[in-house]
């Protein structure tokens, strides 16, 4: 063979060696990626081509599937109650895509999951469709409903926890969406879909407000302070007085804090939480000093990157902050920042003896024939106080709504006993906004303590002080407390 046609025999043996070597890489070592890509539009033919899994709430499905009359996608997601359920379930749409449980579980609705290979192959072999599985959650229909006409038209959330296990009972954001109206893949989808965009909705009805949205917590926080100051031997017991003045000098400034009602003064840290004196505990907070505070609010679930219930909430913060911001932030403002849903582990670890069980909403994933193929075991996160200080921390919660001095009175619920802790976040420059109206709370009966919960009210007719977060916040606290006693019955 003369040289030339020697170089040309080699070039096209390359070539060929070159493809033989793609096509094993595409189908071997990317082939799942490719198989499940979401740009790849036979996954979703594949994952609509049957109806989909349930999300399953007190053994009733929540969800469900029609067949479409024309079309590539022969089943589409519906939702019952959508708007209630959304912050739950997220959207699962042949055009936009899935989030939240919709995505997270995806693999066990469609029926694609490694989990059901054998089952899927025993079908495709008999000749059966494949079907999907379903998702058992561990939220509480009467909860979820007394959360959420609670909150009606207002915008805000609700997060309820079981404090023993961490189970999340109730999970609600306001203003809501139906994922039924952008399921499909049609004109009216699309528009229903742009009608929920943020940069069309200022009210952002598809942000999840009670695990992704993040807010000062107001005196709500005080209950984490009195924690730092009980843990950190500042003050020997609840009703020892405090060496507060009033007004207190903010540390290392010529400002100072007021209280903006009760006699505050050396208070006692029982009445300094019933009556929410910012001075005692910013002075309790500057005392600890910022590194004990971040380490009390860690053990509560602050500054935690990777919460995930399954889904994902956002990092609540406590900062490294200087001493008058410290001082700040010990009370809730500055820079503290947290979700409702941390708020509710916080009340959940004080009912639960100091224990922080980690909160999540899948109890169970089931195969279509309901054999069990995963059980969420309940995870101890943190001891975030000793069973002595979570005691002293209970009885202070109680006088704040038994007391008729306290603020929390309107959570009241006959039969049972409520702890509770009202608050008032300030916002925007020079706090011009409509402040931000807090209730967190916990009920026992008996000898446990089946729900705690907290919500928070971005908008509405609140007064600049912590009787607001009781008289618009603590009523819905009590009916989704008194829901979910009332349903154990």
């Amino acid at each position: 063979m003369n040289k030339p046609l020697r170089r040309i025999a080699i070039f096209c043996g390359l070539l060929i060696l070159t493809l033989l070597l793609r096509d094993n890489w595409l189908q071997y070592v990317k082939a799942d990626e490719l198989a499940t890509d979401d740009d790849n539009r036979r996954v979703n033919i594949a994952r609509y081509s049957i109806p989909r899994g349930n999300i399953i709430v007190d053994g009733k499905p929540i969800t469900g599937s029609t067949e479409n009359k024309s079309g590539d996608f022969k089943y589409k997601r519906t939702w019952t109650n959508g708007p209630m359920w959304a912050p739950v379930t997220g959207y699962s749409s042949q055009a936009f895509g899935a989030n939240q449980l919709e995505k997270l579980q995806d693999g066990i609705l469609s029926g694609t999951d490694d989990q059901l290979f054998f089952r899927n192959t025993l079908d495709m072999l008999t000749g059966k469709d494949r079907e999907g599985g379903s998702v058992v959650t561990t939220l509480n229909a009467a909860a979820q409903k007394a959360a959420f006409e609670g909150l009606g038209n207002k915008k805000g959330a609700v997060a309820a926890i079981e404090p023993a296990t961490g189970k999340i009972l109730a999970l609600v954001s306001t203003p809501s969406y139906d994922p039924s109206k952008f399921a499909g893949t049609s004109g009216d989808d699309e528009k229903a879909w742009n009608a929920v965009q943020k940069k069309n909705n200022p009210d952002d009805p598809m942000l999840n407000r009670a695990l992704r949205e993040v807010y000062p917590p107001g005196s709500t926080f005080k209950v984490v302070t009195a924690a730092a100051a009980l843990e950190n031997k500042i003050v020997s017991g609840i009703d020892e007085k405090t060496k507060t003045p009033d007004p207190y000098k903010l540390p290392q400034t010529t400002t100072d804090l007021t209280n903006q009602h009760g006699e505050c003064k050396n208070a006692t840290l029982r009445y300094a939480l019933m009556v929410s004196c910012n001075t005692v505990f910013a002075k309790l907070a500057d005392s600890v000093t910022n590194k004990g505070m971040i380490e009390q609010a860690e053990k509560f679930g602050y500054n935690n990157k990777e919460l995930d219930t399954p889904v994902r909430a956002a990092e609540s913060i406590y900062p490294e902050d200087n001493a008058p911001q410290n001082a700040m932030d010990g009370i809730g403002q500055a820079s503290n920042r947290a979700t409702p849903l941390q708020m509710a582990m916080v009340a959940a670890a004080i009912a639960n003896d100091g224990k922080l069980m980690k909160p999540y909403m899948v109890d169970q994933l089931k195969a279509p024939n309901l054999d069990t193929l995963e059980t969420t075991e309940p995870e101890e996160l943190s001891q975030a106080v000793s069973g002595d200080t979570a005691q002293m921390l209970q009885d202070m919660m109680e006088t704040v709504v038994n007391d008729p001095q306290g603020t929390g009175s309107s959570a009241k619920i006959e039969g049972a006993t409520v702890g509770g802790k009202t608050g008032t976040a300030q916002h925007g420059l020079n706090n011009s906004e409509k402040p931000y109206a807090w209730f967190i709370s916990y009920a026992k009966v008996g000898d446990g303590a089946p729900v705690a919960v907290a919500v928070v009210v971005e908008d509405g007719a609140a007064n600049r002080d912590d009787i607001s977060g009781g008289g618009l916040a603590g009523p819905i606290a009590r009916d989704v407390m008194k829901a979910v006693i009332d349903s154990k019955k």
